[in-house]
């Protein structure tokens, strides 16, 4: 995987940035992105740059499709610039947000913001940066165990997420042309600050999300990471169209 290119939305902090770690350690260079978190973003380049890899962090909000095709411009830049390409080799859209909300009291602003977020953002995302994705690059789509298991409170995000594993399936079939494969990943409880981090923070919720769990544990970032780092390798490079449960059996 050595000088291939990976542009991963959100990988200043959570699991984009694991993934980003993950993939610098096999050689792939990075290009993230953080919305507002330029000390994180920053040291993610230096942890990079010090496993003798390269990364550039560049400013992008996922929820603002008006700012996507000068986004577009400043990733070729960037490209031409820093890495003497052209175009990159991996687009991972793991940029999102956990909302928690039961459906009968569910707002339309949290519905749209879900939807910008997990829906609009990749789907016009993904269009944009098309041209600059090599012929023979990997998409990667992020979405979640919820879509498989069910618990109170996750209607709506879930419903995004079950969205993005049927539009994993189209693209993968629309890009076969140009060899670009695409699948989708649903990891399950993870350990990280996502939803306020109580699965990482709390001792209680741990414990009882672990014994859910066919592993007897929750899951760590690396667990996410590595799984990402291998699905993007030429080892699963027949694996396409497909969603991968990265969840150590929960909710079996």
């Amino acid at each position: 995987m050595a000088n291939q290119i990976a542009l991963i939305t959100g990988a200043s902090r959570g699991l984009g940035r694991n993934m980003a770690l993950h993939l610098a350690k096999r050689g792939v260079h990075i290009i993230g992105t953080y919305r507002t978190g330029v000390a994180e973003a920053d040291d993610l380049q230096k942890e990079i740059e010090a496993l003798g890899g390269s990364a550039t962090m560049l400013a992008f909000d996922v929820t603002d499709t008006a700012s996507f095709a000068a986004f577009a411009e400043k990733t070729a830049q960037t490209l031409k610039t820093t890495f003497k390409r052209d175009q990159f080799d991996f687009l991972v859209n793991n940029a999102g947000n956990g909302l928690f909300a039961n459906f009968a009291d569910a707002t339309e602003e949290q519905f749209d913001s879900l939807v910008s977020t997990h829906l609009r953002g990749p789907i016009f995302l993904t269009q944009k940066l098309l041209p600059l994705i090599a012929d023979g690059g990997r998409i990667l789509n992020v979405s979640s165990g919820f879509v498989r298991f069910t618990m109170a409170g996750y209607s709506l995000y879930a419903s995004m997420k079950a969205a993005i594993e049927v539009l994993t399936r189209y693209m993968a079939v629309e890009f076969g042309a140009r060899r670009i494969r695409v699948n989708a990943i649903a990891p399950g409880a993870i350990a990280t600050g996502f939803g306020g981090g109580a699965v990482r923070d709390n001792h209680d919720v741990n414990a009882w999300v672990a014994q859910s769990i066919a592993l007897g544990r929750v899951g760590q970032p690396d667990d996410v990471g590595g799984a990402v780092a291998a699905i993007l390798s030429n080892d699963l490079g027949w694996a396409n169209g497909t969603t991968f449960d990265i969840s150590g059996g929960q909710l079996l």
